[in-house]
């Protein structure tokens, strides 16, 4: 059977796909990220109750006292809701060493780190294979005599498989002697390779983990070489953990699944080292919505557990990454808002609400009333057909200064606009300079036109706006020969959210005639949101004045 026709036959079987998440292990090791003891057990608990992952793999053994507290809190927790089984610990080589260690903190399952190319064999460990393997299977014989559970890493196995597959082959062989063989059968040689002298083994591995670990393949070689594992251990159960170097993880992932892996390792928003791991959501949604996988994940839990690990990792998800990142279920343009709203147009299965999220409408200068109206239906407001052309060229001019405007700032704008009737303006700002130096007062220079003549002035202030209107009272004193009113309050508001990019809203309120005369302008400089208040009130006044 051909590559092509194999994985139709896979995509046919429609599998069960187990998840190990190695978060609080592999993406750790992320640069700059340690998780707290406390905060790998609140993931931990996300992970297994909420998100439903089969397996989350929670630290290496021996590292640290905080790892063996972190470790001892996450097994104590896994057992006393069933669980335990399914959290898992890196352990190594070692004598027996990372066996015991996580024994003493209640693990039940070690994750056996061994060689899985030659050059790593000989050249990092210094030993032959025949030495490896007869190591490896001490270490899993006392594991299983201690009662755990034993699955085995073959660390770069891809580049095993590239540069000398019949080491792979001679690990596999002595290693997947499930049952005890009597020694004068004919057997008794092979199942004997690599065991201690005059014993024979019965080993127990319950999977076999085959990591991409420099990041090195690319899907093709991924099914070629899975082919080539399953063809000679149809029965074992492999995992992949992929490594993100080319950005091809989750391609690779996909491709491991449709070559028959049985297992994929994942970390929470792509962390791990280097350039990450395989993303849990992206795979997530890959292997469900392209090749119509079964896994036990709960989708609707994937964006609060990316802000968790966001938040603990101090790792800022990018606002594009798939699924998780923050603008990815925004539509910007205004033909795809219109498209939305007949019939779904620029829909996918990537729905929003799947992953416990919502679709948004940006606010900008590409946006267009679709999505204007998309907003407002939101904020419940309705206004007339003018008044939404007057809001969405509102927006369109806050979107030339800035690159996006949110919902939260809808409502200040739509207030802004309303509260000005859209009149012909009779005082008009043609053109202004502040300016501020150490050791200097501020300055203005404006020019302004009043009922179609222009006038210039210029004055100082205590601050840019105090300026600004310095020199407006000297053109009416000057050219008009008429009274400014007086400032009374002035109060400035941003959105709330916190973000330092928010427009601003400034309210002053003028002593105006024997009453106060309030009016607001909107800007995402103060400066111009108060000039642009101001201006509303000149104009007001003018009107009345010419009446």
């Amino acid at each position: 059977m051909g590559t092509a026709q194999q994985v139709n036959s896979y995509q046919r079987m429609a599998p069960f796909v187990e998840i190990m998440d190695s978060t609080l292990r592999d993406g750790e090791q992320t640069n700059g990220v340690s998780f707290l003891p406390h905060e790998k057990l609140v993931m931990a608990r996300k992970l297994l109750y909420d998100v439903n992952v089969d397996r989350i793999e929670v630290a290496s053994a021996r590292v640290s006292e905080g790892e063996r507290e972190a470790v001892t809190r996450i097994c104590a927790f896994a057992k006393k809701v069933g669980l335990l089984e399914r959290v898992e610990v890196l352990g190594f080589v070692d004598g027996g060493k990372s066996v015991d260690w996580i024994k003493e903190c209640g693990g039940q399952v070690i994750n056996l780190l061994a060689k899985g190319s030659l050059k790593h064999c000989t050249q990092q460990l210094n030993k032959t294979p025949d030495e490896h393997i007869s190591d490896i299977r001490r270490e899993v014989e006392y594991a299983v005599q201690q009662g755990l559970s034993v699955n085995l890493y073959l660390e770069d196995w891809s580049n095993g498989m590239k540069d000398s597959p019949e080491y792979v082959y001679q690990l596999m062989d002595a290693l997947t002697l499930n049952e005890a063989v009597p020694e004068d059968s004919a057997q008794s040689t092979q199942a004997k390779a690599g065991a201690p002298k005059g014993t024979v083994a019965k080993l127990k591995i319950q999977r076999f983990m085959l990591p991409d670990t420099l990041g090195v393949m690319n899907p093709l070689q991924v099914i070629e070489y899975f082919r080539k594992m399953l063809k000679h251990y149809p029965d074992v159960h492999f995992d992949f953990h992929a490594h993100n170097d080319y950005d091809l993880a989750v391609s690779n992932s996909l491709a491991a699944v449709l070559s028959g892996a049985r297992g994929l390792h994942v970390t929470v928003n792509g962390l791990g080292e280097r350039c990450g791991n395989a993303p849990m959501a992206s795979v997530q949604a890959i292997l469900k919505d392209q090749f119509h996988a079964k896994t036990s994940i709960v989708e609707n839990q994937l964006n609060d557990l990316s802000r968790m690990v966001e938040s603990f990792s101090g790792i800022t998800v990018a606002p594009n990454q798939p699924i998780v990142g923050e603008h990815v279920f925004t539509q910007v343009a205004g033909v795809h808002a219109d498209g939305d709203s007949k019939n779904k147009l620029y829909y996918n299965e990537l729905v929003p609400e799947r992953f416990g999220r919502k679709r948004e409408y940006a606010l900008g200068k590409n946006s267009g009333r679709a999505n204007i109206a998309k907003n407002l239906e939101e904020l419940g407001l309705e206004l007339t057909p003018e008044q939404t052309r007057r809001v969405t060229e509102r927006i369109t001019e806050l979107g030339d200064k800035k690159e996006i405007v949110t919902q939260e700032d809808l409502p200040y704008i739509v207030s802004d606009v309303l509260k000005h009737d859209g009149s012909e303006d009779r005082v008009k700002l043609i053109s202004y300079v502040v300016s501020t130096a150490y050791g200097l007062k501020p300055g203005a220079n404006i020019k302004v036109e009043i009922n179609g003549h222009q006038y210039d002035g210029s004055a100082v202030g205590d601050g840019q706006y105090d300026a600004f209107v310095k020199a407006l009272r000297y053109i009416y004193k000057k050219y008009l020969n008429r009274t400014f009113p007086i400032l009374a309050n002035y109060q400035v508001t941003i959105p709330p959210g916190g973000r330092t990019d928010a427009l601003v809203q400034t309210v002053i309120s003028w002593h105006y005639k024997d009453g106060l005369l309030r009016t607001r302008g909107l800007d995402a400089d103060q400066t111009e949101a108060a000039i642009k208040a101001t201006f509303k009130m000149l104009n007001i006044v003018e009107n009345e004045h010419t009446k």
